[in-house]
């Protein structure tokens, strides 16, 4: 199995502070890989750094043996680098379809002129998209919420709006920020099961998460930051018992993994 997606030492600073420091990873095609830490571990800003919203202040980010460092978040998302966000800013005066739909944009196959014209080829390439789009929204239980504005979504249901804008995309790789985070144990469950699904679809998940049920259950192997720094990496088993982990999540005030 090959590598996909991987970082080279990247380390990130703000105002002389280290938030990221010397972290490499490798993420093979085709599998679910968790990075979990105690809070302000470095989590979110790996992923910031992967994707160009902070680009690393050293080292090197690669998709598909192809490097990527300090491209623009649109440039990253278009070469097949998706993520979703754990603070969920849908459109919330437009419907799920049209959310959606905003993602599909590159995917669209016509040109300004058609658009502008409204030609034969431009409304049959609307419909196309249209149909991906509710594909997408049925693929994460919405399909019945398809044309209801997002401002009148649950907070579970904004979580899985926020996936299907994500997949609109087309990614190789998915980036999941705690996509469980203030769900309970049925919608969790829901979520373990549509992850499984995504990999099936060819699509190689990383996902943050603090859930360790949800980690343990699903990942294919982990990847433990503490204070920006890489401590940790293995199989779920592995993890679970290594000794910095353990103390790195006790110190933190926080349960060690555990199933």
């Amino acid at each position: 199995m090959s590598d996909i997606l991987t970082t080279d030492n990247i380390s990130v600073a703000f105002g002389g502070v280290s938030a990221l420091s010397g972290v490499s990873v490798e993420v093979r095609e085709g599998e679910i890989l968790s990075i979990i830490g105690p809070n302000g571990a470095g989590k979110t800003t790996f992923f910031n750094a992967v994707t160009g919203t902070f680009p690393p202040s050293a080292g090197r980010v690669f998709l598909e043996g192809k490097e990527i460092t300090g491209k623009k978040p649109h440039e990253v998302a278009r070469l097949g680098l998706a993520r979703s966000f754990q603070n969920l800013k849908p459109f919330a005066e437009m419907t799920l379809l049209e959310n959606v739909l905003i993602g599909r944009e590159s995917h669209a196959v016509t040109g300004m002129l058609a658009t502008l014209l409204r030609t034969r080829a431009f409304a049959a390439d609307e419909e196309r998209q249209q149909q991906k789009a509710r594909e997408l929204l049925a693929f994460v239980g919405l399909e019945r919420r398809q044309e209801s504005l997002a401002r009148n979504l649950t907070y579970g249901e904004r979580k899985m709006l926020e996936i299907a804008r994500a997949l609109a995309l087309e990614p190789r790789v998915l980036l999941l920020d705690e996509p469980v985070a203030g769900m309970n144990p049925t919608e969790t469950g829901f979520v373990m099961e549509l992850v499984r699904k995504i990999r099936t679809q060819g699509i190689t998940v990383v996902m943050i998460e603090h859930d360790m049920r949800m980690v343990m259950g699903i990942s294919d192997r982990i990847y433990v930051l503490d204070h920006g720094e890489l401590i940790a990496s293995g199989l779920p088993h592995e993890v679970r018992a290594n000794h910095r982990v353990i103390e790195a999540y006790l110190g933190g005030g926080k349960h060690a993994p555990t199933h």
